[in-house]
């Protein structure tokens, strides 16, 4: 399952993420992943979620999350969230090019029974069709 924080730049959808991440560990028995771009956040985000910078990897692009996620859930099948700041700085893609990524993101989080919460920083009145099904 995705869900997306949809909403433009500087409405507190960073807070409301981390505060979604935290409260995650306490219901849950699983693992929880933190993504970002930067390590801004590392110390806001309780210590017993797994915090990932994706500069530490390499990451640019929407394929090379998508491989990391597969890589992830297929060493750790106990993560049950993974919650994704930044998302479109990371995978540098329009929100328009988003369909083919989310739908293998959505896949894979089926397959794994795992949640993705992602944040896109962007007008929610001008959100694509196909993204509006994940909009909380």
């Amino acid at each position: 399952m995705i869900q997306l924080i949809y909403a433009p730049k500087g409405s507190g959808k960073t807070k409301r993420l981390i505060d979604l991440a935290n409260a995650e560990l306490n219901s849950t028995k699983g693992e929880v992943v933190f993504i970002d771009d930067d390590k801004r956040y590392m110390y806001d985000v309780a210590h017993q979620a797994r915090f990932v910078d994706v500069k530490d990897f390499g990451i640019e692009s929407g394929d090379a999350l998508y491989g990391m996620l597969c890589g992830m859930v297929s060493q750790n099948y106990d993560i049950e969230a993974i919650f994704i700041d930044a998302f479109l700085k990371i995978v540098k893609m329009d929100v328009t090019e988003l369909k083919g990524l989310m739908d293998k993101i959505s896949s894979l989080c089926e397959k794994n029974d795992c949640k993705a919460v992602i944040i896109i920083s962007a007008d929610p009145s001008e959100a694509p069709d196909f993204l509006k099904p994940y909009i909380i």
